[in-house]
Formats: C-alpha cells, sequence, structure tokens
C-alpha cells in the first residue's frame, strides 16, 4: 500500500490523442485528489508504423512524468500485458489497470475511484470526461506560442480578419478512393453552410497535406490562406495554437482539428463537423459522446 493515490495514464497516438488522454486522466486525478503522472515513453516506445513522439511539453501542464519503476520498467510491455489481462477479470471498480472498453463514451470512468496506484490506458475521446473541470483543462492546455516570424505573422493575419479554420486530413492517398477521408462532398456542404452562417469570412486551411487539401477546396484564391509552413508532429502544436486563433471552425473527422475547435476562446464560434459513423479502419468517427451538441453535424 503507498501513503497516497497515483493515477498514471498513458500516453499515445498523436496530438489531438494525447490531448484526449490527459484531459480525461486530469479530471479524474483532480476530483479524487490523486497526483497525476504522466507516462511519456511506454506509448510511443514501439510506434514503429506511425512514429509518434510525446507533445504535450507546449502546453502549460502543472504535473510530472513517470520514472521507470512508475511506466513499468524494465520488460513493461511483457508486465502491462499482464495487468491488462489480470484486471479484466474484476469488476471495473476494482481494477488498478484500467483499459478502456470500446469507443463510444463510458460513464463509468467518471464515479470510479483510483486507489493506490492505477494505471490508465484508453483514449477516451468525449469532452464528457472532463466536462466538470473545463476551467482547469483550459488553463492546462494553453498552448506555449511559437517565436518563429512565419508563425507570428500567420497569427497576426489571423486575428485581422473574420477567420475561419478549415482542416483536411488524409487518412488515405489522395488520389486514391479511401473509405477513411470524409466523404468527397462534405467540404462542399461545410462551405455552403459556413457562408450562411459567416458571410465574407477568410478560410485558413490546415493540412497534413496542404497542397493536396487546397485542390478539393473550391474558393477563389483571395478567400484563402494556406497554412503549409509546420512540417512534420514536431511542429504540429504549432498549427493547433494558430487554429485556436480562429473564430469559427470547418473541422475534419480528426481529434486534431476537434481539439483546435473545442480551445478556440470565442464564444459564438460557429464548428461544422463530419457528421458520419466510422467503427473500423483506419479511424473511428462520429461514436457516442465524441461530438458536443452544440456543434453541426454534417
Amino acid at each position: 500500500m503507498t501513503d497516497r493515490t497515483i493515477l498514471i495514464p498513458r500516453l499515445f497516438g498523436g496530438l489531438g490523442n494525447q490531448i484526449f488522454i490527459y484531459a480525461a486522466a486530469r479530471r479524474l486525478a483532480l476530483v479524487n485528489h490523486a497526483e497525476l503522472v504522466l507516462d511519456d515513453v511506454s506509448g510511443f516506445a514501439y510506434d514503429t508504423k506511425y512514429q509518434r513522439h510525446y507533445q504535450l511539453d507546449h502546453f502549460n501542464i502543472p504535473c510530472r512524468k513517470g520514472m521507470p519503476v512508475e511506466r513499468l520498467e524494465p520488460f513493461s510491455k511483457l508486465r502491462r500485458a499482464l495487468k491488462r489481462k489480470w484486471n479484466q477479470r474484476l469488476p471495473f471498480e476494482q481494477r488498478r489497470y484500467l483499459v478502456q472498453e470500446g469507443i463510444d463514451y463510458d460513464s463509468r470512468l467518471l464515479n470510479f475511484k483510483p486507489q493506490d496506484t492505477v494505471y490508465l490506458e484508453g483514449y477516451w475521446q468525449s469532452e464528457n470526461y472532463f466536462k466538470d473541470v473545463e476551467a482547469t483543462v483550459r488553463k492546462d492546455l494553453q498552448i506555449i506560442p511559437p517565436t518563429d516570424a512565419t508563425n507570428l505573422a500567420m497569427a497576426e493575419r489571423i486575428r485581422n480578419c473574420v477567420a475561419v479554420a478549415l482542416h483536411v486530413r488524409f487518412f488515405d492517398e489522395p488520389q486514391a478512393v479511401g473509405i477513411d477521408n470524409v466523404p468527397s462532398d462534405y467540404y462542399q456542404r461545410a462551405l455552403r453552410e459556413m457562408k450562411r452562417r459567416v458571410p465574407g469570412a477568410h478560410y485558413f486551411i490546415f493540412s497534413d497535406q496542404p497542397e493536396a487539401a487546397r485542390a478539393r477546396i473550391t474558393l477563389h484564391d483571395d478567400q484563402v490562406t494556406l497554412v503549409s509552413h509546420n512540417l512534420g508532429d514536431e511542429n504540429a502544436y504549432a498549427d493547433l495554437w494558430l487554429m485556436t486563433l480562429c473564430q469559427h471552425f470547418i473541422i475534419a473527422n480528426s481529434t486534431f482539428s476537434w481539439w483546435g475547435a473545442w480551445l478556440a476562446a470565442n464564444q459564438g464560434k460557429q464548428v461544422i463537423a463530419p457528421g458520419f459513423e466510422k467503427r473500423d479502419g483506419t479511424m473511428w468517427w462520429g461514436f457516442n459522446g465524441l461530438l458536443p451538441d452544440a456543434w453541426l453535424k454534417l
């Protein structure tokens, strides 16, 4: 037995997913007076496919990172597998290695009472997991701005107009007829609706493949700015920061632009999101709890 409760979430995935994991864990630790300790290593050590890395150092996060023993080292992969298997046999409220079951919002996490040291593993992709401590989460997730001239100039352009952040995420190659990109007419419908709601806006396009994204957006050049300078995962935070400065949003089926819209301070923001549901393949989308009620689903 330890003399305090410690909650250790395992961070993994891209920036948007890492933020979801942190936000859910932060709330669980806060309401249970537990110490939050981040495992910033094990979720990335074996990521040979996407080669993601920990990215939350760009935020105002007030908790420490785990020591090797807290990350279950050495032999962490084996030890985690054994803990997962054993804890799945226990009632939910008695588990000390808590793995998300399915992808839908699971209200059991709100009432879970961690004891001693508890490990948390899952995406937890819903604001319902942290809505009651929203002010704290927003404070923690204040982005430390980039300091380079290009980003500062882009930020000034965004602040000086009615800015709509438009995000295009490619899960399949742009030229392929893929199964994981949004439906082909989504952006046309979203643009028509945003023009109706926010006439005269200027659109800032963000994408993992900027040129391919621009080709899909049927707007005149004087209505569009392509944000293409923050390339690679190491600069994703800078794009996210720029997104949060925008006033309105057309997001992709992506947790990255989900957070860009959610973190934006504009109280009157219009947010348009893909309304389809997908539960397999490269990505999941549209499941219970993912999209806030106030957002328009197309």
